[in-house]
């Protein structure tokens, strides 16, 4: 009997012992604030060019007074020049140089057109590289589709063209 009831007791100190561990458990938490999701857009609405505008500008021949970046892994477009996936590391260095010889002041205009924005892993490294770099005139090709739905079944102007 008494082996019963020291069981019994080690059996009760030991839920207890639990019990009081698993009330104390807190919820981790992370000291780093948290990387802002892929699908949220680091522009402003105001910073998009619609295609329409943009090839109306080219048309026009004052795209002259912009420099355009392809960015992504997509044709390009009259008057863009070809840096490539800024998500490689070799692309965006190539992106980084060719800004290094730009006035802060120029009016540019990025776009990569490979896949929804949501998904796609260029236009937001390359937005944020603009504007940590100083730039103040940026505006991002609107292509909430990619460049083949918004740009060319569209008609609008491409480099081979």
């Amino acid at each position: 009997m008494q082996n019963a009831i020291k069981f019994c007791l080690t059996m009760v100190a030991a839920f207890a012992l639990v019990a009081s561990c698993t009330l104390n458990v807190q919820a981790q938490v992370s000291p780093a604030p948290m990387a802002t999701p892929a699908g949220a857009n680091p522009w402003k609405n105001s910073e998009l060019v619609e295609p329409s505008e943009l090839a109306g500008q080219i048309k026009a021949e004052e795209a002259n007074t912009l420099m355009i970046f392809n960015i992504g892994a997509v044709e390009d477009i009259r008057g863009a020049r070809h840096i490539g996936p800024v998500n490689k590391a070799e692309n965006l260095e190539k992106f980084k140089k060719a800004l290094a010889a730009l006035p802060k002041n120029t009016s540019i205009v990025i776009y990569c057109g490979c896949c929804p924005f949501a998904k796609c892993p260029n236009i937001r490294p390359a937005y944020l590289q603009l504007k940590n770099s100083g730039f103040t005139h940026v505006k991002v090709l609107n292509l909430p589709v990619n460049l083949k739905t918004n740009w060319i079944t569209p008609g609008y102007p491409l480099a081979n063209q």
